[in-house]
């Protein structure tokens, strides 16, 4: 499953925002009917994933991890305790925690971004001064493709 796109949005009140129809017509394409909203491990903004793509990586990180191993039990612990289960209404919203929404620092106006196989839910004015910083994605991305070729 692969979302495209960059699609503004704006959460209502009680923090109901509506998923893109894109990204609803993927999801509905693939039968995927739930997503799990966590906080971005590195960025301050939020994450959807489609339920069997969390499933995935539950099981990947699963693997990975001791249950004998109390650090491991306490990455898994803080990983999977951040999580909700969030479905779309018959209008096609979602409902996001204030606590989430305070942790993205997202008051009402949201830009959606695709990221592959998850979506990215941004402040948009955060999102839009991480995309105008002076960088060159061009050489960025060449450096890192030369290493790899390395």
């Amino acid at each position: 499953m692969r979302f495209i796109g960059d699609y503004p949005a704006k959460a209502d009140a009680k923090g109901r925002v509506f998923l893109p129809a894109a990204f609803r017509k993927v999801m509905e394409t693939e039968g995927e009917q739930r997503l799990i909203v966590r906080p971005d491990l590195f960025q301050p903004c939020l994450v959807l994933y489609p339920e069997s793509l969390w499933n995935e990586m539950l099981d990947t990180m699963r693997s990975r991890l001791s249950r004998w191993n109390g650090q491991h039990q306490n990455i898994w612990r803080r990983f999977v305790s951040d999580a909700e289960v969030v479905e779309l209404d018959s209008n096609g919203r979602l409902l996001l925690t204030k606590r989430k929404l305070q942790y993205a620092g997202i008051d009402q106006d949201v830009r959606f971004l695709a990221v592959d196989d998850h979506i990215e839910i941004w402040d948009k004015t955060k999102i839009e001064s991480m995309l105008s910083a002076e960088n060159n994605l061009g050489e960025d991305l060449q450096e890192v493709m030369d290493r790899m070729a390395e």
